[in-house]
């Protein structure tokens, strides 16, 4: 009998099991371990092919720093070689977003505001400006810090993790408020100005000019920006230069304002509101700027809070120039009429006219400064007394068409031409157009009676007084003023009035006879020489009136042309505004003599 070995299937097919769970522990594991060690290296993968140049450089940002330098702005001279505004060395504290933590800004920034007296919401302003707590190019927060305010930092330091102190230029004016409207003023770039300008370099905290010349000739004065590329430490310090590239000055401007006429003209303007603005008749070149009331640019060296600039806005417009805004001109006016009533050929140079307390036109009675009239006049007569009547009448008899024309022959109602284009206003020379399109009705007689004599709504600055002045002194041309001194096409430009010569000999002689013994025999003194001018009072309800007085001398060849203004001043032209021109032509010929004709030597027989 055939014995077999006996054993359990069910048994043996119990240990296959109990043999199979490790296996399959080490199988699971296997699996779990490589599908971590694939992400690890496709993680890895991407990291060093794909985003590898983007990781490295988010390294090199952690060690390479930028430090940018400001190049130091253009100087600017007067036409004699004279300091007007330079820059001069102070400490500014910048912050590097890149040393801070977003959470330790709190801290740093409390303790900030502490020191340099700022409010804290002015330095988040600040930071959150450089749009990213990550960048790596300081931010200015502060300018022109007091030694205090330094030895605080520096105590403090601990606390001010990512905060620089470095030195810079900032714009200075020696001189205060001297030409303040002429020359302009600089500050931090604005949000909108940085969006516009971005693109040609400018970046946050940028200084630009603001007005003036320094706002017209922003792209010469600003120069190139420099800087350094550095390796720092885990602390923020220096290891090595990485690359140097020096910034370079703004170019220097010399203008052709005349430092001694200006302080001259600035004393006689005072505290009175206006203007008074100089000019050489022959080349246009402006010696003279003044417009009251002013302000001091190097306030603006510094940053200055919201209420500060809102006290500045409020207080009469003193950064509005004057000599740049349109006024009624009054009587200096008569210069246009004289000229329309002669080149239309109504009138001749030899017409004699009865003066009145007053005239009637179009069922309006319109009067004589004076209340009495003159009696009969000439044209010279009529300029050195400034007879309203005489001039109602020409304005009259030549119509408001022709008389609408020489005035903008004379280069009312456009602009100069003067680089400080952005401020200046074209003035007002109305005409029926303007008046149906503005006040809905036409043209009447009354409006070119008011017109003959500067009135009605016709507005013009003084500095296209100045220029129409310039007329009659260079012998009929139409001068284009300008303040850079090699500004050789202004120079140059001269536009014929194509006057004839009667004209020009009238004009010139009534302008000689207000001054000899008309309205403006304050100008007939021997501290001067021969001078002649015009003046003019401007009436503006319910305020006071207005004040002129244009003067230009010597009359045989004249080198100087001033015009004064006083904005409602209340007094008259002759006597409030034309000292104000004789202050200004005596300071001007003290350093200016004319040269005395050399005697003629009788022939040798």
């Amino acid at each position: 009998m055939t014995v077999f070995p006996s054993f359990s299937i069910g048994r043996r097919a119990s240990s296959a099991r109990t043999l199979g769970k490790p296996f399959q522990s080490i199988l699971i594991m296997f699996g779990i371990t490589s599908v971590m060690l694939g992400a690890i290296g496709s993680r890895l993968a991407q990291l060093q092919l794909i985003q590898g140049n983007r990781n490295r450089q988010l390294a090199e940002n952690n060690r390479i720093r930028l430090l940018p330098k400001q190049p130091v702005r253009g100087n600017i001279f007067d036409r004699k070689g004279k300091i007007l505004a330079s820059s001069r060395l102070t400490h500014a504290v910048y912050l590097w977003p890149l040393d801070l933590e977003k959470t330790d800004w709190p801290r740093t920034r409390n303790r900030l505001s502490k020191i340099l007296n700022t409010p804290e919401s002015e330095l988040q302003k600040r930071l959150q400006k450089s749009k990213s707590y990550k960048s790596n190019e300081p931010i200015r927060v502060a300018r022109s810090v007091t030694p205090a305010q330094i030895t605080a930092l520096q105590e403090y330091s601990s606390e001010l993790k990512g905060v620089k102190v470095d030195i810079e230029a900032v714009r200075n004016y020696p001189n205060g408020i001297l030409a303040a409207h002429a020359l302009g003023y600089t500050g931090e770039i604005s949000d909108s100005d940085l969006y516009d300008l971005q693109e040609q370099g400018y970046r946050l905290g940028d200084v630009i000019g603001q007005m003036g010349i320094e706002q017209a000739f922003e792209k010469q004065l600003r120069g190139e920006w420099g800087g350094q590329q550095v390796e720092v430490d885990s602390m923020g310090q220096i290891l090595r230069v990485l690359g140097d590239k020096p910034a370079k000055a703004g170019q220097d401007l010399h203008l052709t304002l005349d430092l001694d006429v200006q302080k001259a003209a600035e004393a006689a303007l005072g505290n009175n509101q206006g203007a008074i603005v100089a000019l050489n008749p022959n080349t246009g070149e402006v010696l003279a700027m003044v417009s009251r009331p002013a302000f001091d640019p190097n306030i603006f060296s510094t940053r200055i809070s919201e209420k500060t600039w809102q006290e500045l806005q409020s207080a009469d417009h003193p950064f509005v120039n004057r000599a740049l805004r349109g006024f009624p001109p009054a009587s200096t006016f008569k210069i246009v009429t004289t000229t329309a009533g002669l080149e239309s050929g109504e009138f001749s140079p030899d017409t004699y006219l009865g003066t009145y307390g007053s005239l009637t036109f179009g069922g309006i009675e319109f009067g004589e400064w004076n209340h009495a009239g003159f009696g009969v006049l000439g044209f010279v007569g009529a300029l050195a007394w400034s007879s309203d009547t005489f001039f109602y009448q020409i304005g009259s008899g030549v119509g408001h068409e022709k008389l609408i024309q020489w005035t903008r022959n004379y280069g009312f109602g456009e602009k100069t031409g003067i680089e400080l284009a952005e401020e200046e206003a074209p003035g007002l020379v109305p005409d029926e157009d303007w008046k149906v399109q503005e006040i809905e009705e036409g043209w009447y007689l009354g409006d070119t009676i008011n017109m003959s004599i500067g009135q009605g709504f016709l507005l013009s600055t003084p500095l296209q007084v100045g220029v129409m002045f310039s007329v009659p002194a260079n012998g009929g041309y139409k001068v284009k003023p300008h303040l850079l001194k090699d500004n050789q096409p202004a120079q140059k430009w001269r536009e014929s009035l194509n006057l004839k010569p009667s004209t020009v000999e009238i004009l010139q002689q009534g302008l000689r006879e207000v001054v000899a013994g008309g309205t403006g025999a304050a100008l007939n003194v021997p501290t001067i020489p021969p001078a002649a001018g015009k003046s003019g009072t401007a009436e503006d309800p319910p305020r006071l009136s207005h004040a002129w007085f244009g003067g230009y001398g010597p009359t045989d060849k004249p080198e100087i042309v001033v015009v004064a203004f006083g904005e409602n001043s209340g007094g008259g032209g002759g006597s409030f505004a034309a000292p104000m021109v004789l202050q200004v032509l005596e300071t001007y010929f003290k350093a200016n003599k004319p040269a005395k004709p050399k005697p003629v030597q009788p022939a040798a027989e």
